[in-house]
């Protein structure tokens, strides 16, 4: 059994875990607490047409490219999703890179808002699982916002946002409430480990379940 086990955990294919939360929620800190305690997780670093800012780095806080190989890119369907700000910088997620995580058997973290969530379950389907963070109140949420420094103009303008983002949360496979950071990680943990153990997910089991009745027609014929 130990050998049935560890087989299928090397032949999984990945999932992509795509987190959304109300600015505030905790949503990059339970990002880098996954990242940093589970090896088999990646982070998906976008394309950006924008210039490098400094302090990032290539690769690490976005692939930079311009806006003629961006517009490259997305007419040869490169991206799972894309996006352009209200400030003209364009934003995509590329196939490639996501691909290749999850054919050896890594999962893929995504931070994406409405609309990039719906094109990618829209385009990979059953290796999408959406998990929503909320504030354990919305009072508490705006504490936060104050207390990391943010002017009061941008909390309004997000408080007023918030009614819209809430409602996306009853379609999403998982919410979490994050009233304690090391709760909520342990939570999120453990949707990830009933996630890697789903069917659609354990691309060895056809072999394993040959095997089993190969064994079972084997010892029928010998009558044991």
């Amino acid at each position: 059994m130990v050998d049935v086990v560890d087989y299928l955990r090397k032949t999984r294919r990945g999932a992509m875990f795509i987190f959304d939360g109300l600015s505030g929620s905790g949503k990059n800190t339970v990002i880098e607490k996954l990242i940093a305690r589970d090896k088999n997780l990646k982070f998906s670093v976008s394309v950006t047409s924008r210039p490098m800012r400094e302090g990032e780095k290539e690769g690490v806080n976005y692939y930079y490219v311009s806006d003629e190989k961006y517009n490259e890119l997305l007419s040869e369907d490169a991206f799972y999703e894309h996006v352009e700000s209200d400030y003209g910088n364009k934003y995509g997620t590329l196939r490639s890179e996501v691909d290749g995580f999850l054919k050896v058997g890594q999962d893929v973290l995504f931070d994406l808002d409405f609309p990039g969530i719906v094109q990618l379950k829209g385009k990979a389907g059953d290796d999408v699982v959406t998990i929503g963070l909320l504030p354990p109140s919305i009072r508490e949420l705006k504490e936060r916002l104050i207390s990391r420094g943010d002017d009061i103009s941008v909390i309004k303008k997000r408080m007023k946002a918030f009614r819209t983002r809430l409602s996306y949360m009853s379609g999403y496979d998982y919410v979490v409430i994050n009233d304690n950071i090391d709760d909520t990680v342990a939570k999120v943990q453990r949707i990830i480990s009933g996630e890697r153990m789903k069917r659609v997910r354990q691309i060895g089991l056809p072999t394993i379940m040959k095997q089993l009745f190969d064994e079972l027609k084997e010892v029928e014929e010998l009558g044991e």
